[in-house]
């Protein structure tokens, strides 16, 4: 007890807390709004693609944002102590971003992540000092995590519990605040369609409501693995005993189950992708933005050439937004790999063949 009355120990967290709550304050400051790129197809004259591009993150990904506010949730709700260990489960790109926060708090963090994992994302996670427990195929790694959190004294970030709430959906720069001002100065400032994947809910969620919040009449379409959770039960009238018909290779998104954060009222529209078509859709976007993305972003560009059809088949244009979620140099021995796509029995040529007739007239 110190000479005033006040716990010194108490008073010595609140401390620290307030401080690295200003390092990520910092941080964000110093982090330049990602860019907003345009594509203008011949095949789609009247309609202007734009693409947030996530990817020039500093720890590389769309999942950046989402690990700032975990990481402020934890503090700010006075879970996250000096020195404590740091854990959640993940696929790869949100592990990366919270290790990357986690040494700028001069943390230990622990990802709790499938086997399958890309070997680039693991050697990312390792490079920046994180520990990672890799878990067979299957294995509820959200429940490994927590149950890790408990035996260690670990702080549990819980992206699939926390994201959708952990996000400031009224503003303060979230992506939707983000994307919404950058067009402001477009011919189509309000665009026909806004496409993101699901993976925790927190970008779908912030999207949705952001869009109703501003009173915009802009629709909101997930892009999704073909037999995820989201698109299972989205359409079961947004059942959450769902569960996916069948497993992906698109990491980041198309979960086995029903997240927490899954908010299906706020989504206008789902388009199921098959894998193959991410992947010749990522493949695409490299061929007209010079540079590789990953399996999501691929995702996401064949549902805006789907949606941008049927606004070219109404005699319609405007403008389609979506993301770019990662660099696709982490997928470089997997989904840039032919024979390890043939060696899981994936047909680019139909795929191909698909994308093409999507882009054309006819």
């Amino acid at each position: 007890m110190a000479a005033d009355g006040t716990r010194t120990g108490h008073l010595d967290l609140r401390q620290w807390q307030s401080q690295a709550i200003e390092q990520l304050q910092r941080e964000a400051l110093r982090s330049a709004d990602t860019h907003l790129l345009q594509l203008c197809l011949p095949e789609f004259p009247q309609i202007s693609f734009y693409l947030k591009d996530e990817s020039t993150h500093p720890s590389g990904s769309l999942k950046h944002r989402l690990a700032r506010s975990l990481f402020l949730y934890a503090l700010c709700n006075n879970r996250l102590r000096p020195g404590q260990t740091v854990v959640d489960a993940s696929s790869g790109s949100t592990a990366i971003s919270e290790a990357w926060f986690a040494r700028l708090l001069g943390l230990p963090f622990v990802a709790v992540m499938p086997d399958c994992t890309a070997s680039a994302k693991v050697a990312a996670l390792q490079q920046l000092g994180a520990r990672c427990l890799l878990l067979p195929v299957g294995a509820d790694t959200a429940a490994a995590a927590s149950e890790f959190a408990r035996t260690h004294q670990a702080c549990y970030l819980d992206q699939f519990g926390l994201a959708e709430r952990a996000t400031d959906w009224r503003g303060n720069n979230n992506i939707a605040e983000s994307i919404l001002r950058q067009l402001a100065a477009e011919p189509d400032p309000q665009p026909e369609w806004i496409v993101c994947g699901v993976g925790t809910g927190g970008t779908s969620a912030t999207i949705g409501r952001y869009l109703r919040y501003r009173g915009w009449p802009t629709r909101l379409c997930v892009a999704e693995p073909s037999g995820a959770a989201f698109a299972q039960a989205y359409q079961a009238g947004g059942c959450r005993d769902a569960l996916a018909s069948r497993a992906t290779i698109i990491e980041g998104v198309g979960r086995a189950r029903v997240e927490p954060g899954f908010q299906f009222e706020i989504v206008d529209r789902v388009e199921e992708i098959d894998d193959a078509d991410s992947v010749i859709g990522m493949r695409d976007l490299e061929a007209l933005l010079g540079r590789r993305y990953g399996g999501s972003s691929g995702c996401n560009w064949i549902a805006c050439l789907r949606l941008a059809a049927e606004l070219r088949q109404r005699g319609l244009g405007g403008s389609i937004v979506t993301l770019l979620g990662d660099s696709g140099e982490r997928y470089a021995d997997t989904l840039y790999d032919n024979a390890w796509l043939q060696q899981r029995g994936h047909d680019l040529m139909s795929a191909q063949k698909r994308l093409s007739d999507l882009k054309s007239a006819r």
